[in-house]
């Protein structure tokens, strides 16, 4: 048997809290406007922190936690929308801070999404190529990618990185099912233009490098297609609702997770947030969110993870906790 387990997480956040009072001082909104609207409290925004060094501590803690070296990494991927450089990309930099002098390193970029998407890559690659320990990280810094005077954006979105550290056994698989997809007829939905050098030949329409987002046909879209896509992983792995213990979703919006709780008939209760702390950090949601949780799991749990973002894409994962 080839399976793959997870032996350690990881989590980083910046030191800056940002609350929905303090906001309220400089956007048009209010603490009670923000919670009612997105269950969000607070936020952590980088002051001196970057998608590289949140990733890197983040990285160094699921090392411990796994009881590993980092000579023992085989590859690592961040996923990220909003790295400082292109070149090199942000996992490079990473392996280099960590000290995986080993590690093939390259950077994927499906928004919220992304973490569920590296996942399926690792996972895949693991059991192509008989990589034994990929790390997989979700990263973010997004409060440099807002317009601070569009409250529809801005009191949404925070920074953070979590990271998991994934490895192959021959002896069980905690991995029970995986899927991931994209509706591109909605790519317009959720934007993030890249700011880019002025060309004397280029003769196009510049776009401030700045998140946009249509809330409410994003808010369809998560709250039909998630369902489903939850729905179908548990599935193809033979299982039921009833035998899932806990729902482990992009932290995006409060609404939006009970609302699937509600179209899949699962109490709400089983459905974890930690939104009302971090708000919506991207591809580092998922990892951050199975990091705050991980302390209430009992070995045998079954766990799904799942995301939607830009794209527009989406992506679910089962597993088994042990």
């Amino acid at each position: 048997m080839i399976g793959i387990k997870i032996i350690g997480l990881g989590k980083s956040i910046p030191q800056r809290c940002l609350t929905n009072d303090e906001m309220s001082t400089f956007v048009d909104t209010s603490d009670e406007w923000i919670k009612s609207r997105t269950g969000i409290s607070k936020r952590h925004v980088a002051v001196t922190e970057t998608v590289e060094t949140l990733a890197t501590m983040a990285a160094k803690e699921a090392l411990v936690s796994a009881n590993l070296l980092a000579d023992a990494i085989d590859m690592v991927i961040v996923a990220t929308v909003s790295a400082e450089t292109t070149m090199p990309s942000t996992a490079s930099l990473v392996a280099r801070n960590i000290g995986a002098n080993r590690a093939r390193c390259f950077d994927l970029s499906a928004a919220c999404s992304g973490f569920i998407f590296a996942s399926e890559v690792a996972i895949s690659m693991m059991k192509q190529s008989g990589y034994k320990n990929i790390l997989v990280i979700g990263a973010e810094v997004l409060s440099n990618r807002l317009d601070w005077e569009d409250r529809g954006t801005c009191v949404i979105f925070g920074d953070g990185a979590g990271a998991v550290i994934y490895q192959l056994s021959q002896e069980e698989n905690q991995i029970l099912s995986i899927e991931t997809g994209t509706d591109a007829s909605g790519a317009e939905l959720i934007t993030l233009p890249v700011q880019a050098e002025e060309s004397p030949f280029y003769k196009g329409k510049s776009k401030r490098p700045v998140i946009g987002m249509d809330g409410r046909k994003v808010y369809v879209f998560a709250t039909t297609k998630v369902p489903e896509s939850i729905e179908k992983v548990v599935t193809n792995a033979k299982l039921s609702l009833e035998n899932i213990d806990w729902f482990i979703l992009h932290q995006a919006n409060s609404r939006i997770m009970d609302s699937v709780a509600q179209k899949l008939s699962v109490p709400k209760e089983r459905f974890f947030k930690n939104i009302q702390d971090y708000g919506n950090t991207s591809a580092a949601s998922i990892p951050m969110a199975l990091y705050d949780a991980s302390s209430q799991f009992k070995s045998g749990d079954q766990i799904v993870l799942s995301g939607f973002g830009a794209g527009l894409t989406w992506g679910t994962m089962l597993l088994r906790w042990s």
